[in-house]
């Protein structure tokens, strides 16, 4: 039975943002591939639709089509590619052997070495190229650096870098010797870096002694000092941008110089690198990925869907302790060449990253939703200050999109881009729902699933639903999901994250829709879901709705369980220098969220907060600001895993008050009850 109880909103007319021309479609990488299966494998397929249904009712031999049109190199692919479908416990080519960091650098074999691999900018704008070749030769480098200190197959190499050229290189370096990498942003708090790296045992360390942010040069050296000393099974530590000193290497002086490139062949599964959760809802979880799935999964992405090689450039500003760094990898891996910039997204102005995606002609610009939204709210026009022409594609990723943000791209940056709203996740380091070039994006929706997964939307009985809000789910193994969470012996953490909603299915814990026509809508979290009166509700909705505000740049809304049994729904937005909130601007708010979401969407009380608390991946940390107000210790909430931790102070005073004013209430109606 369907869940009655499930609501949503009024629907809002929709807008073809952009539609692919039959020359884009003919000439796109993703046509090539449906003629080559015709031709190689005798499968038809005419449209992104018929390809979908075939990549997913037909895994095993969808990813191992992957494998051979992009000619993945390795050993072994003698099996089928999915030889156990069981969710957990799928077994993908057990006979492989293949290496990421050889999948990678193989474009710089030949004519296409001396191109240019990586960019890297710098706040100011100074850049700096390196080739194929380059690239090739410090990695090699590297790896024979850290081999000749005795790193090997299965031991962790860690960093504590900005996203600079140095991190690719460690990364890749890592990978080439079959060690296992990990990386954390130097902003990230010691503690919060321990957290994580500590669980590693890590033999060596990479990291800097400072780096420069929004015009200020921040010192890491006591940072860094900090770090080595909470990691007792260091061997070494090699340091970017200083000169070596006592047991410290510099990581000029870590390279090998001459050495040849060499790559250990790994089996299909072995771990590759390790992305931690947040760690904002308890203790961050390490999550293993393995080579073969990694490789899959970035030349499908980034070959296929966002048809990316050696003709374009890549460029996305993230944190390194976001998995969208990995991004740039993964265009790395189609011969792409990519920009790395360590700086501040705005620096000087908002709109700075269009003048970096600009003066590089970057044909794919990857960027959070929520920077797309702080441009749409300061009213910039990129179009009319920078020359966007060799601009393909915005990838937006990190929270779900507004429609009127999706219409401000089309307005404000170029109605010839396709925006390429995307949703994955750290637990995959992948997509699940996203772009396509061969069908039309309209604002407020996903194009679809992403080929070879098998997406159900579920209501609360377990029934598959369209057209009604429920949790997403994945029926079918993908070769990106996770071989193992770290130190999880017997499997029972990876089991209960993704399984125990539905058995033998990946639960997300994503909210979402599926309309009539294959399209999709992102709602939020399903564990931050709002339930008032027994009635689910969304807080995207909610702030999709604050578009339409002037003067609302942030918003977060909460929904507190009270022990009486009660309710408590509260809005709290930050708003632009110069405005206030007076009863106007909130008859303002309440107004637009009932006209573009509903009534029970109405917050029972709005108020201006300083700023709203997100991880460094620019999400919204709802769930623990929503215990602050049911509980717990406020001591207990990782600072470290914020990026703005100071935002927290002004939520944490709140939460008292709040607790302070229920319990009064209670107090005096406990007394009335009395004499009553």
């Amino acid at each position: 039975m369907k869940d009655s109880s499930v609501t949503t909103t009024a629907p809002r007319p929709r807008r073809v943002i952009w539609a692919p021309s039959c020359e884009q479609i003919s000439s796109s990488q993703m046509s090539d591939f449906m003629s080559w299966l015709a031709l190689h494998r005798g499968i038809q397929n005419t449209t992104y639709r018929e390809l979908l249904d075939w990549s997913v009712n037909n895994l095993s031999e969808f990813w191992d089509s992957i494998r051979e049109y992009f000619d993945v190199a390795g050993e072994g692919f003698t099996t089928p590619a999915l030889v156990d479908d069981r969710m957990p416990g799928a077994v993908w080519y057990p006979d492989a052997r293949l290496n990421y960091a050889e999948n990678i650098l193989r474009n710089a074999v030949g004519a296409t070495g001396s191109g240019v691999a990586i960019v890297d900018i710098t706040e100011d704008g100074v850049s700096t190229e390196i080739t194929w070749g380059e690239l090739n030769a410090r990695v090699a480098a590297l790896a024979a650096g850290l081999r000749a200190r005795g790193v090997g197959v299965g031991d962790r190499v860690v960093a504590v870098l900005p996203n600079n050229p140095e991190a690719l290189i460690g990364l890749l370096a890592s990978a080439s010797i079959g060690a296992t990498w990990c990386i954390c942003a130097p902003d990230l708090a010691p503690t919060a870096t321990l957290d994580r790296l500590k669980q590693l045992e890590p033999v060596v360390l990479i990291g800097s002694l400072g780096y420069q942010f929004n015009g200020k040069w921040f010192d890491r050296r006591g940072h860094l000092l900090e770090i080595e000393a909470g990691l007792p099974t260091l061997r070494h530590t090699i340091v970017v941008g200083g000169a070596a000193t006592g047991t410290r290497l510099s990581f000029d002086e870590a390279l090998v110089d001459g050495a040849e490139a060499q790559y250990a062949r790994v089996p299909f599964d072995h771990s590759l690198w390790v992305l931690f959760t947040s760690g904002t809802t308890g203790a961050p979880k390490g999550i293993v990925h393995g080579h073969g799935g990694m490789v899959l999964e970035a030349l499908k992405i980034f070959g296929l869907h966002f048809g990316m090689d050696a003709s374009d450039r890549y460029y996305v500003a993230a944190n390194t302790s976001w998995m969208v760094w990995n991004t740039i990898l993964g265009n790395l891996m189609t011969g792409a060449s990519v920009v790395t910039y360590a700086g501040s997204p705005v620096y000087l102005r908002p709109d700075h990253q269009f003048d970096i995606v600009a003066t590089n002609a970057v044909t794919m610009f990857g960027t959070g939703a929520a920077y797309l939204r702080l441009l749409q709210a300061t009213g910039v026009s990129p179009d009319r200050e920078w020359s966007l022409g060799a601009l393909r594609t915005v990838m937006s990723t990190g929270s779900a999109l507004p429609i009127a943000t999706y219409e401000w791209v089309h307005d404000d940056v170029s109605s010839a881009i396709q925006l390429s709203d995307v949703s994955g996740g750290t637990d995959i380091c992948s997509a699940f729902l996203g772009s396509n070039p061969l069908e039309p994006v309209i604002a407020g929706r996903l194009q679809g699933p992403m080929l070879g997964v098998a997406i159900e939307v579920r209501d609360e009985s377990g029934m598959p639903v369209i057209g009604e809000v429920g949790e997403m789910v994945v029926t079918r193994p993908m070769p990106s999901m996770p071989t193992c969470f770290w130190g999880d012996a017997d499997g029972s953490l990876y089991r209960s994250a993704y399984f125990d909603v539905f058995p033998g299915a990946w639960t997300h814990g994503d909210w979402i829709m599926e309309a009539a026509d294959g399209t999709f809508e992102v709602l939020g979290r399903s564990d931050a879901t709002l339930n008032r009166g027994g009635v689910r509700l969304g807080s995207a909705e909610i702030y999709g709705a604050l578009q339409s505000v002037a003067g609302v740049t942030d918003a977060l809304v909460l929904g507190i369980e009270l022990p009486d049994g009660g309710y408590h729904l509260p809005l709290y937005i930050v708003l632009a220098e110069g405005i206030q909130l007076d009863d106007i601007l909130r008859a303002e708010i309440v107004a637009a969220i009932r006209q573009h979401a509903s009534p029970r969407h109405v917050p029972d009380v709005i108020k201006a907060a300083p700023a709203i608390p997100v991880t460094h991946a620019g999400k919204k940390v709802e769930i623990p600001v929503k215990r602050l107000f049911t509980g717990p210790d406020p001591t207990k909430v990782d600072r470290g895993a914020l990026a703005n931790p100071q935002s927290l102070d002004w939520f944490i005073e709140e939460a008292q008050r709040f607790r302070a004013a229920h319990e009064t209430k209670t107090a005096s109606q406990r007394k009335d009850n009395d004499v009553a």
